[in-house]
């Protein structure tokens, strides 16, 4: 087993056995691939797949894809889609499903760099076309994220990251969705990171998925 895979299993079996089994952890699974056409066009796709409870009660998965354009070193542009599916709870896609959606959404993402902190600003504006009709969502994340380890063939191994996000619509009662992520980052390679975190989420009066708390594992991979 690779030092990579040791690193994963072991995160797994600590969070299984010490916060799993005493409330409801669910999971939040991320697999992303990146790549890059030009020094300012880049194109990717998503695979996302939840449970309510710590990898067991899956109702939840997404793909979706689309492609970037980088105005500048600090400002990047996107427009992309996917499918998102939500089913009951009880149990494995549990049917009939809560939400049956098709997604299309421009996003404008701003990055600052204050001392060794890096500071993110995500704008994203969702048409939603769903099982219960056509609805529109705005998204706001703010990001911080540092850097540290020895550098070794141009960037840090290691990552730490808080970002918290609110989802609003253009109808009563605006408010939808708070979530909070704190997560660590490890790079093997130049093209590939790895994501461990912790993802609280509150809901408010909406139908698809419930506010829980996730124990979330992501595997990016950016092709040059």
């Amino acid at each position: 087993m690779g030092k990579t895979s040791f690193v994963v299993v072991l995160l797994y079996s600590f969070v299984n056995s010490s916060f799993a089994q005493n409330f409801d952890l669910g999971s939040w699974n991320i697999v992303n691939l990146k790549y890059g056409i030009n020094s300012s066009f880049s194109v990717f796709g998503e695979a996302q797949l939840r449970s309510l409870r710590f990898y067991n009660h899956f109702h939840y998965h997404e793909f979706k894809g689309g492609i970037n354009y980088k105005l500048h070193n600090n400002m990047q542009v996107t427009l992309a889609a996917g499918s998102y599916q939500t089913y009951k709870e009880g149990g494995d896609f549990v049917l009939p499903k809560n939400n049956d959606e098709f997604r299309i959404w421009p996003q404008i993402i701003l990055h600052q760099q204050i001392g060794k902190i890096r500071v993110e600003q995500r704008y994203r504006a969702e048409c939603r076309f769903t099982n219960a009709g056509y609805r529109n969502r705005f998204r706001y994340r703010l990001g911080l994220s540092y850097l540290f380890g020895e550098a070794k063939d141009g960037y840090k191994p290691y990552q730490i990251s808080l970002s918290d996000e609110i989802f609003f619509t253009d109808n009563e009662p605006y408010f939808e969705r708070n979530r909070l992520l704190f997560a660590f980052h490890y790079k093997p390679s130049k093209t590939t990171t790895i994501q461990i975190g912790y993802l609280h989420q509150f809901d408010y009066k909406i139908n698809d998925e419930t506010g829980r708390d996730f124990f979330q594992i992501g595997y990016y991979i950016e092709l040059p």
